[in-house]
């Protein structure tokens, strides 16, 4: 198998996910108790045993710094090899249909000439999933493709605005159509040969403000596309009411345990911190909740992280409730979106819809 080097990229916004991201790329956005979302396509590509990765990061780049730092806990850490902190063009983009500016591709093109890769493996920083790239890669080294694009077929939860693909009988892509509704669902994610993309570089070097998709929608008369289908669960997140239902798909033990697999880990940064303190009179259902954490009130349906506070007379119902919060007795949150280091006053009630939660910002009194 020829060497592969992937290809990480956080400088854009896809959605709204409203005050979660003020001081925070997508990328970088909580998940699931103890994660970030650019955990999963940092683990998948290590997974696939990708040794050279390279991290696009946008302007306002800490909190991707702090949680990634050297790459440790993903093994890049390394001489050989390792993690590429690369910069973005000023500011990113705000679009509502691409994860790859042009432009941030063609200002690292140095990464991409003194890699040894053949081929490059990119992915979204926002790609909730456990997805096993070395199928990906072997049918892709195979078919002698420029792009493999790694898709799904459209289900109900994928009618948002992003870019569906018209497949031909024999796997090739015929047509790539920005919007809301197609066959075949792009899932932000491609493999591409290294000299391909250089050669894209000089010749559309002037059109570096376009998402890549649509420089490959421009080619794709005289280049061969393919496809890889992936039927694994993908959370698609555009809204912060998208955010909630991912988060609230984590109480199901089949989605959890086809995320959070022993032989392809899910790895982040490492806390140390003690096990969850369960008080006499607490009740918490169908919940996850991290380490650190005091529990003296009722959750229920709730994404609880790391040294959370909650006192007695507290109900918390289909929320998510970040580090270091602090909820006080007798307040009722429902369907609620607490960032971290939140603090809500007693006997406070605050209810949002699963639709549209309330979300509450970073240190946030309430």
């Amino acid at each position: 198998m020829n060497r592969t080097i992937g290809l990480v990229t956080t400088n854009y916004s896809l959605g709204d996910f409203g005050v979660l991201t003020a001081e925070r790329p997508e990328a970088a956005v909580p998940f699931g108790g103890r994660y970030r979302l650019m955990d999963f396509a940092l683990s998948n590509m290590v997974n696939a045993r990708i040794h050279t990765v390279g991290l696009i990061t946008p302007y306002y780049y800490r909190s991707i710094m702090d949680h990634v730092g050297a790459g440790k806990e993903w093994g890049l850490d390394r001489k050989d090899g390792g993690l590429y902190i690369l910069p973005g063009t000023v500011y990113g983009f705000r679009e509502t249909d691409g994860a790859f500016l042009f432009r941030d591709f063609i200002h690292n093109e140095r990464f991409f000439r003194q890699g040894d890769g053949d081929y490059i493996l990119v992915s979204s920083g926002t790609l909730a999933a456990n997805i096993d790239y070395l199928p990906m890669i072997s049918r892709h080294e195979l078919s002698g493709d420029h792009v493999t694009l790694l898709c799904r077929k459209t289900r109900e939860e994928d009618r948002h605005a992003g870019y569906f693909l018209t497949v031909s009988d024999t796997g090739r892509v015929t047509a790539i159509t920005p919007g809301d509704q197609g066959d075949y669902c792009f899932l932000d994610s491609f493999i591409i040969e290294r000299s391909f993309l250089l050669r894209l570089m000089r010749d559309f070097d002037s059109l570096g403000r376009m998402d890549f998709m649509e420089i490959l929608r421009m080619v794709l008369p005289d280049v061969h596309v393919g496809t890889y289908t992936f039927d694994g669960y993908v959370a698609p997140m555009k809204t912060a009411g998208d955010y909630l239902r991912a988060s609230m798909d984590l109480q199901d033990p089949g989605i959890r345990g086809e995320l959070f697999t022993r032989d392809r880990q899910i790895l982040t940064k490492i806390h140390d911190a003690p096990p969850a303190l369960y008080a006499e009179g607490s009740r918490v259902r169908n919940s996850i909740v991290a380490s650190g954490c005091v529990i003296e009130g009722s959750v229920e349906n709730c994404v609880i992280f790391r040294s959370v506070r909650i006192e007695k007379g507290v109900c918390l119902k289909n929320c998510v409730v970040m580090d270091k919060c602090v909820i006080h007795s007798g307040a009722r949150l429902e369907n609620v979106i607490c960032d971290r280091y939140v603090t809500i006053s007693p006997d406070t009630v605050i209810c949002g819809t699963a639709q549209t939660p309330c979300v509450l910002p970073k240190g946030g009194v309430i």
